[in-house]
């Protein structure tokens, strides 16, 4: 019995550091902790199983404000979707247009996520989506619900853990770097999975078709 508990605790644990944790804008619920476990699965689209106004609702900046997520995975593709209205399902506003990839563990703080409209009334609801990707190729969704107020103040006192980075293709564009005969694109970037990118043309295709599969709920 003892050696059944044991399994069971390893299980939990490998469970909770293979998801991500969303700190700002406050989470619907969390659904990492223990007494959500038999409610709420991350791997559910759109929002980890977790009905709208679960949680409270965040004041956001009208132009666009800052996200803190709390990752585990070495490494890990983010997608960060924006659903206008009460109740959306339909997230279909990507706030991170570029192919992004987060190398490392820890809290990774974003400033600023521009809304590309040109235009948001004062007291918009709406609902911002969270989509990670880890090495299993799988997708983890969480959601946060959002009211856009002219006078929100945003994020504040985050700081991204060190040795945490946040890379893009643009990023690695304007760098000007290049894959190697391996397909990293040098000794740095060897180290984290956006090297492991670089330019290749069937790679980028490959996880942009990822992109569109994980934001329309699709099994992979």
């Amino acid at each position: 019995m003892a050696f059944k508990s044991l399994l069971l605790g390893l299980a939990a644990v490998q469970s909770v550091t293979a998801h991500f944790g969303v700190v700002y804008p406050e989470w619907r619920a969390d659904t990492l902790a223990a007494e959500n476990e038999d409610k709420y699965s991350q791997w559910n689209y759109p929002c980890g199983g977790v009905p709208y106004k679960a949680g409270n609702i965040t004041n956001w900046p009208i132009g666009g404000g800052g996200v803190e997520l709390d990752l585990h995975h070495p490494w890990t593709y983010l997608f960060i979707n924006l659903g206008l209205g009460a109740n959306t399902t339909n997230f279909n506003i990507s706030l991170t247009p570029e192919l992004t990839n987060v190398t490392g563990k820890g809290t990774l703080c974003i400033d600023k996520l521009p809304v590309p409209l040109d235009s948001i009334a004062d007291g918009t609801l709406a609902s911002i989506q969270f989509v990670t990707s880890g090495e299993s190729g799988s997708a983890l969704y969480n959601c946060a619900d959002i009211r856009f107020t002219k006078n929100a103040t945003g994020l504040s006192n985050c700081s991204t853990s060190d040795g945490l980075v946040m890379h893009t293709i643009k990023d690695e564009q304007q760098n000007g770097t290049q894959p190697s005969q391996d397909g990293a694109s040098g000794t740095e970037d060897k180290k984290n999975a956006a090297g492991i990118l670089g330019t290749d043309k069937t790679v980028l295709a490959t996880v942009v078709g990822l992109a569109v599969a994980f934001s329309l709920g699709l099994g992979i």
